[in-house]
């Protein structure tokens, strides 16, 4: 998959002109393609699906609507026709899902055929697809009044994160809205509500493997929510995943691993001050937390299909964790810290993420968040950058092209 360019160029040698294609960056030996030719393009949310059920295709959102590129011939297509925001792409079918005018609907990337689901509730969004695409979830809040971006209300939004964030979490948090989390039926348009609460609900996130399960978060400050949850899509088995046990924890920017079991999470205990990639096992119960330095945690991290390698975006000063020198793209690799006889086994399992460099983002402006995933090969990390003015898709090679020691 995504293979190499013949044109090679640093981003500084860009400054005028279109950004370039390709580039070794010098400081990490890493190559490094433009995946999207689109000003302002973006690929999906770090936790949603951006990529078809073959493994073979990224569909991403434009300006224009949302494409679909061939990751091995680098040959994209337009698939819908916008203003639309994009869902996900679908993990059993070649469907692309996504919202238009109050409204939830497919598109096939193969055929375009196209299928019109159902209305959403009114001031409801949908945020997530299920794994056998029986169903979409989504939140809504009750009566009517002001909607809050945080909300994801709206059909088509800015990727950047607005300028005044904090004030505007702190005060959707203390509104206490009544809202709903709702499923969507994608055969028959049934709207089911399974949840209510005065809780401000967000980021809903099906696992990748059951069709029944779904994650929610009650947003707002971090320090003040009781933030990872899931539920049944019944209604049944509300379950916090994790309990504070000091004043100022942080924990949030959930995603599921391919297992469908295991819910990772940024933790930082306090807040700002030491940070881990944490995870609980559904099944068995087990926790795993992996430290990292203050210069590596990332805005967001993810983690490839085969859980043996993690990735991060990391973030500027002006991110909770303060980072003097955290403006990369990077590549960690999970070491368990030996457990020599204790078995305890509600005892939280430790190790630590050893960090490489994948790219350099001290170009990068990280109110947009650059999101990153592992291409379905673990080969490539993807994300989105404005590291040359616009917003566009780019990739960067696990393997690194060059030795820094020989440049």
């Amino acid at each position: 998959m995504l293979p190499l360019l013949a044109q090679t160029a640093t981003p500084a040698s860009a400054a005028t002109g279109d950004p370039p294609a390709s580039w070794i960056d010098p400081d990490t030996g890493h190559r490094v393609v433009r995946l999207t030719v689109e000003p302002g393009s973006a690929s999906l949310y770090f936790n949603q699906n951006g990529y078809t059920a073959d493994g073979k295709r990224l569909v991403y959102a434009t300006p224009e609507g949302i494409s679909v590129l061939d990751l091995n011939t680098h040959q994209a297509r337009r698939v819908v026709q916008g203003p639309v925001r994009l869902i996900d792409a679908g993990r059993k079918t070649t469907r692309v899902y996504y919202l238009r005018d109050g409204a939830a609907f497919w598109t096939d990337v193969d055929t375009g055929d196209t299928r019109r689901i159902g209305v959403l509730p009114p001031r409801g969004s949908i945020a997530t697809v299920n794994a056998d695409e029986t169903l979409l979830a989504g939140a809504y809040i009750e009566g009517e009044g002001q909607d809050y971006r945080g909300n994801r209300a709206q059909q088509s939004h800015p990727l950047d994160q607005p300028r005044n964030k904090g004030q505007m979490m702190e005060e959707r948090w203390a509104a206490r809205l009544p809202m709903g989390l709702f499923t969507l039926n994608v055969q028959t348009g049934e709207v089911k509500t399974i949840h209510k609460a005065n809780d401000w609900l967000n980021h809903l996130l099906f696992s990748p493997t059951d069709p029944t399960l779904l994650m929610f978060c009650h947003e707002g400050p971090w320090h003040k929510v009781d933030r990872i949850w899931t539920i049944r899509t019944d209604g049944a088995g509300l379950q916090k995943i994790h309990t504070r046990t000091m004043a100022m924890e942080i924990f949030g920017h959930e995603f599921w691993g391919a297992d469908g079991k295991t819910i990772w999470y940024d933790l930082q205990t306090p807040r700002g001050e030491d940070f881990w990639l944490a995870a609980y096992n559904l099944d068995t119960g087990e926790r795993t937390w992996y430290h990292l330095q203050r210069n590596e945690w990332s805005i967001h991290f993810n983690v490839s299909r085969d859980g043996k390698l993690f990735c991060g975006d990391g973030g500027d000063r002006g991110q909770v964790a303060r980072a003097p020198d955290g403006q990369w793209i990077y590549l960690f690799r999970p070491e368990r810290i030996q457990n020599r006889g204790i078995q305890d086994k509600s005892f939280v399992q430790p190790g630590a993420l050893r960090a490489e460099r994948l790219v350099n983002m001290s170009r990068h402006q990280y109110r947009l968040e650059p999101n990153v995933s592992f291409t379905p090969d673990h080969k490539w990390v993807v994300f989105r950058s404005n590291m040359f003015g616009p917003t566009y898709v780019f990739a960067v090679e696990v393997q690194a092209a060059v030795s820094r020691t020989a440049q």
